[in-house]
C-alpha cells in the first residue's frame, strides 16, 4: 500500500499555535465532548448495574471487559481497515453508532425491560467502535499537523481526555445521586453526536489512498504491522509495558465502584467525585508532559511517568471511611500523573516514528496487547472479588501495578536521553 504525498502543510495550517489551527480545535472539541461522555459511562452502568438490576461484583467487572474485549477480537484487522479507509468518516460513524448504543439503556429501561444481558450488548457495541473510532483519531491526527505540532496537539488531547477523567466520573455520580444512573446515559448519548458534528464540520482533505498491489490480503497488512512492532526494541518494550500496567489498573477499576458502594457504603455523588479527584494528576501530567520531555529528554520523561504510575498504587488498598478516602485520592492522582506524561510523549513518538502508511496497523498492533489484557484483567479482578472478596482483588491489582515498571529497564530506553526520530534501518 503507498500513500499519496501529502500537500504543504502551511498552506492549510496557520502559525501562531494550536489555538489557531480551526480544524484542530474541531477535532479537539469533539474528543472532548465524546470523552466526558465515555468517562460518564464508567461510573454510570455500573452504577445502573448496580443501583437498579442489582449485579453482582463478578457481571460488573464482565461490563469492563466487554467494552475491551473488541481490541482482542477484531484489533488487527480495525488496523488494517483503518489503513485501507477515509478516517473522518470512519470517526463520525462510530460517534453515531455510540450514540444509538446509548439511547436504548434509558429507553430500554422506560419500557421496563432493562437487562444486564443489553448493557454487555450496549458495552461491546460501544466498545467495538471505540476500537476503530481510536486507531482511525491516532492515524488521522498527522493529516491534521505538522511532525512539529505533534507533541502539542497530543498533550492537548490528552489534557482534555484527562480532564474528561475527572468532569465524566463527577457529573455521573451528581446525575445518579438527583435522578438516577441510567439517566447519566443519556447525556453519554448526546456527547457522541455532537462529537460527529464537530468532525464533520474539518474541512482539510485527508491524502486518498492508493493501492500498488491490488491482490494484497488483508493477512498481509496485518502481518506487516505486527511485524514492524516485534522486530523494534522501543515499539516492542512500550507495548509490554503497556500491556502489564493495563493488568493492574483496569483491574481495580474494574472492581473500584463496588468496592466504594458496597464496602466503604459511600453514596453515588460521593463516588463519583473520589473517582474524579483520583484522575485529576492526569491533568497536571498531560500539561506538564512535553515541558518535562523536553528538559529531562523523551526516554527519561517516560521513565518517570512510569515510576508515578506504579508504587503509587499500593496507596490505594488504605482507602476508608472520612480521612482515609485520602488515601486512594492520592494514589490515584499520582497514578493519573504518570500514565499522562507517559501517553503524550509514547503518543508524539509512535506518529512520528512509525512510517505514516503503517501507523493504523502499527498502533492497532500495540493496542492489541495494550488494551488486550484489559478485559481478562477486569475478569481476573472481578472473579477475585467474588471468590475472595472485593478489597483482596484490589490489593491483589495494586501490587501488580507497583512493579510493572520495571519492564522500561529491560531494553534501550534506559540508556538514552531522548527517543530515537525515526527506525534505525531507514
Amino acid at each position: 500500500m503507498t500513500t499519496a504525498t501529502r500537500s504543504d502543510p502551511t498552506d492549510v495550517r496557520p502559525t501562531g499555535g494550536l489555538l489557531r489551527h480551526r480544524d484542530f480545535r474541531l477535532l479537539w472539541a469533539g474528543q472532548a465532548v465524546s470523552s466526558v461522555g465515555s468517562n460518564v459511562t464508567t461510573v454510570a452502568l455500573p452504577l445502573v448495574a448496580v443501583a437498579v438490576l442489582d449485579a453482582g461484583t463478578f457481571q460488573v467487572a464482565v461490563l469492563t471487559a466487554a467494552a475491551w474485549l473488541p481490541w482482542l477480537l477484531i484489533g488487527l484487522p480495525a488496523g488494517a481497515w483503518v489503513d485501507r479507509l477515509p478516517r473522518r468518516p470512519v470517526m463520525v460513524v462510530c460517534d453515531l453508532l455510540c450514540a444509538a448504543a446509548f439511547l436504548s439503556v434509558p429507553l430500554a429501561a422506560l419500557l421496563g425491560r432493562l437487562t444486564v444481558a443489553q448493557l454487555l450488548v450496549v458495552a461491546l457495541g460501544a466498545g467495538t467502535a471505540r476500537v476503530f473510532f481510536e486507531t482511525a483519531d491516532q492515524v488521522y491526527l498527522p493529516v491534521l499537523l505538522r511532525p512539529g505540532q505533534l507533541p502539542e496537539g497530543n498533550a492537548k488531547l490528552q489534557a482534555t481526555q484527562t480532564v474528561s477523567y475527572v468532569v465524566g466520573p463527577g457529573l455521573a455520580g451528581l446525575i445518579a445521586q438527583l435522578i438516577g444512573a441510567v439517566a447519566a446515559l443519556l447525556l453519554d448519548a448526546l456527547t457522541f453526536l455532537l462529537s460527529a458534528v464537530f468532525l464533520l464540520r474539518i474541512r482539510t482533505r485527508e491524502p486518498r489512498v492508493r493501492w500498488s498491489e491490488r491482490s494484497r490480503s488483508l493477512r498481509r497488512d496485518i502481518t506487516e504491522g505486527l511485524r514492524f512492532v516485534i522486530r523494534d526494541p522501543y515499539l516492542r518494550v512500550l507495548t509490554v509495558f503497556g500491556a502489564a500496567s493495563n493488568i493492574g489498573l483496569t483491574g481495580y477499576q474494574a472492581v473500584l465502584v463496588v468496592f466504594l458502594v458496597r464496602e466503604l457504603r459511600l453514596e453515588p455523588g460521593l463516588v463519583g467525585g473520589l473517582v474524579g479527584v483520583m484522575s485529576a494528576g492526569g491533568i497536571i501530567g498531560a500539561l506538564f508532559a512535553t515541558t518535562l520531555a523536553r528538559r529531562c529528554g523523551t526516554a527519561r520523561a517516560l521513565l518517570i511517568g512510569a515510576a508515578l504510575t506504579g508504587p503509587p498504587a499500593l496507596l490505594i488498598p488504605l482507602a476508608a471511611p472520612g480521612v482515609g478516602l485520602a488515601w486512594p485520592a492520592l494514589g490515584g492522582l499520582l497514578i493519573g500523573l504518570g500514565v499522562a506524561i507517559g501517553n503524550v510523549v509514547k503518543g508524539a513518538f509512535r506518529q512520528t516514528y512509525t512510517p505514516h502508511h503503517l501507523l493504523g496497523r502499527v498502533t492497532v498492533s500495540m493496542h492489541l496487547l495494550n488494551y488486550g489484557t484489559i478485559p481478562l484483567a477486569a475478569v481476573l479482578a472481578g472473579a477475585i472479588g467474588a471468590r475472595y472478596g472485593v478489597e483482596t482483588a484490589i490489593v491483589g491489582m495494586t501490587a501488580w501495578l507497583a512493579f510493572t515498571p520495571l519492564i522500561l529497564l529491560v531494553g534501550p530506553i534506559r540508556r538514552r536521553r531522548d527517543l530515537p526520530a525515526a527506525p534505525a534501518a531507514s
